[in-house]
């Protein structure tokens, strides 16, 4: 295929060596280095592609359109048959009371756990399913600290195609492991951490044959660049000073870095936001190498109540490392008790969360409070999951922390008698 006949191909991050876009590796064969997607310029004019990505359209039902094929144009423009829910469209949000807690009067919330299945993976997914389809795979698998599994398991069943998660052993919240039994995924428990659930998942990619959808999977990107193209619809185009996202595995941050990166090609933005990557601190080598100007990349054994990003080598780490130095950003860590305090304010507010979304919201009130992030500031911070997504952490919180923490709503138990209701009500109301 000519160069010039190209809209899609894909091309070694590390070595510059390219590949078709149907190519069913996710490392380099020249130096194992991670791919990235690399598209034609569109036929179309900045203008015109804003107006297309406008547009109200809707399915045959009535529903709204996927918020990720919306994008198609710079997402994967050969797919003609995307496997999609629909996803994406999640809300933007603005709440008085996490303004407050984080001293950012101009703090947005981008809900990314009114996807599908509950986490932003499904914008990865959508495209990485339907990739997969395209490339003919006969199963699919991936590694996972619960979303992940949750999403791919869902994804892989309306394609019909069977499915194969690996999740550490006792180190998954029991609603994502139910979401990924519930929709059919052979579901293998790893006596190891996620860590070592990526290397046993890539060892079955090479050598068994599956196709392997974790986001190393250049395509799982594309999808997830869609959160921060569709933020930026949300708000005119206009772009906010910050963008704080929690960071695990690095394929937000990657792919955060790469839809900035290609919306001021595009013209679609006159002013790449900075990218603040918020990891645990118990799981935060990404952070630790940002402090030495990443001349170092670190590998630690994670333990974080935050599971969703309780990684301790994180698979998109150069990719991430453009992305930081593209938009000078930065990275930092939080500790458990302020993200259990920044959910807890979420959670209060109406919104709600699961606890590794919290740590951008966590990020924000420490870069406020360092004078990193100005009072006049326009920030987004990314939730990236369901309030339903670990409940067990969600009663360990409110019901079972001795001493309970300050923002703690235990259940009451009563007698069947409205004089217990009246002293209730009367507490409530002091």
């Amino acid at each position: 295929m000519s160069g010039s006949a190209r809209r899609s191909w894909q091309r070694c991050a590390a070595c510059g060596h390219e590949m078709d876009e149907l190519a069913r590796e996710t490392r380099c064969p020249a130096c194992s280095g991670l791919l990235e997607i690399v598209h034609a310029a569109p036929a179309t004019s900045t203008g015109q592609l804003k107006q297309q990505f406008a547009a109200a359209s809707v399915t045959a039902q009535g529903a709204a359109a996927s918020g990720v094929w919306r994008f198609q144009e710079i997402v994967l423009p050969t797919a003609t048959a995307p496997v999609s829910w629909p996803e994406g469209n999640t809300p933007l949000l603005e709440r008085a009371l996490v303004q407050q807690w984080a001293a950012c009067p101009r703090l947005a919330l981008k809900h990314e756990g009114m996807n599908p299945t509950g986490s932003f993976k499904d914008r990865g997914m959508t495209v990485g399913v339907t990739q997969a389809v395209r490339v003919g795979a006969t199963a699919v698998a991936c590694a996972s600290t619960g979303n992940t599994s949750a999403s791919l398991a869902a994804y892989a069943a309306q394609a019909g195609l069977p499915a194969l998660v690996f999740v550490p052993s006792g180190g998954i919240a029991m609603g994502k492991l139910a979401q990924s039994l519930a929709y059919g995924a052979r579901t293998l428990l790893v006596r190891g951490d996620f860590d070592d659930c990526l290397r046993l998942v890539e060892q079955a990619h090479r050598e068994l044959g599956v196709y392997l959808l974790n986001s190393i999977n250049p395509f799982r990107l594309e999808g997830q660049k869609t959160i921060v193209l569709e933020l930026l619809l949300q708000l005119g185009w206009e772009s906010p000073d910050w963008i704080a996202v929690p960071a695990g595995n690095l394929g937000n941050t990657a792919a955060f870095g790469k839809a900035l990166r290609e919306a001021r090609a595009l013209g679609l933005i006159s002013r790449v936001p900075r990218i603040a990557s918020v990891q645990a601190a118990g799981a935060a080598p990404f952070a630790t190498a940002f402090a030495e100007d990443f001349a170092t990349r670190h590998r630690v054994r994670a333990e974080t109540v935050a599971t969703a990003i309780k990684i301790g080598d994180p698979a998109s780490w150069d990719r991430a490392v453009r992305a930081i130095r593209e938009t000078n950003g930065v990275v930092l860590a939080v500790s458990d008790a302020e993200i259990l305090e920044a959910k807890a304010v979420i959670d209060a507010s109406g919104v709600g969360c699961e606890p590794a979304s919290a740590a951008s919201v966590a990020g924000v009130r420490k870069l406020v409070a360092a004078g990193t992030i100005g009072p006049d500031e326009r920030v987004v911070a990314v939730l990236t999951g369901h309030v339903l997504k670990d409940p067990g952490m969600l009663l360990r919180y409110h019901q079972e922390m001795d001493p309970p923490p300050a923002r703690a709503n235990r259940p009451v138990e009563i007698e069947a008698d409205l004089r217990d209701v009246a002293r209730v009500l009367d507490l409530r109301t002091r």
